[in-house]
């Protein structure tokens, strides 16, 4: 449960890509470029404006025209940062969803053993009393159910979530690195 909360928190769109970031950036953009103070509140703002900062780093290190593939790696390597950053936990959440199933199925295995190995092995067997021990071994496939089910769920959910983001990240650094590579060489220094 405490992935679930963690997860939805960290991964709620204004703390990783709130709406209008990309075109607020470009407006800046087109007046010049930022300064430190202004990249460094945009890298604070969400996981997108990490990425975009980055970029915008990057193009401004050099006054003269901007080499597209440093630039690029720029921005790919922030984005493979950022794709680490959101796909935190979400593998502990599908491991829950996939282990906690088969550690269900091991109680009740291991109750069955416990309740046929308690029978007498010579004389009668009450049927009442095994069908008993039998509907509580079961306990335990339900409970692993009952944890599988919601974890599987919130997974698909999440891995939804971050891939959405991670294309409106590729798509605004696009249009940023454009953005950037047009300009002129004297507007960049």
């Amino acid at each position: 449960m405490a992935l679930v909360i963690e997860r939805a928190v960290a991964l709620r769109r204004a703390r990783v890509a709130p709406a209008g970031l990309v075109d607020e950036v470009m407006q800046v953009l087109r007046q010049g470029m930022p300064s430190a103070d202004v990249l460094g509140k945009l890298a604070a703002n969400s996981v997108m404006g990490q990425l975009l900062a980055t970029g915008i780093r990057a193009a401004a290190q050099d006054g003269r025209a901007v080499n597209e593939t440093l630039l690029r790696d720029a921005f790919e390597s922030a984005g493979r940062s950022a794709a680490h950053q959101l796909d935190r936990y979400l593998n502990a959440l599908a491991t829950i969803a996939s282990a906690a199933p088969l550690l269900g199925l091991l109680g009740t295995v291991i109750g069955m053993i416990e309740i046929f190995g308690s029978q007498a092995p010579t004389g009668g067997t009450n049927p009442a009393q095994l069908a008993h021990g039998i509907s509580v071994a079961l306990y335990n496939t339900a409970f692993g159910l009952i944890v599988a089910i919601p974890s599987l769920m919130f997974h698909r959910y999440f891995r939804g979530r971050v891939n959405d983001y991670l294309h409106d990240m590729e798509q605004g650094a696009e249009r940023v690195l454009h953005l950037l590579i047009a300009r002129p060489a004297k507007a960049r220094g």
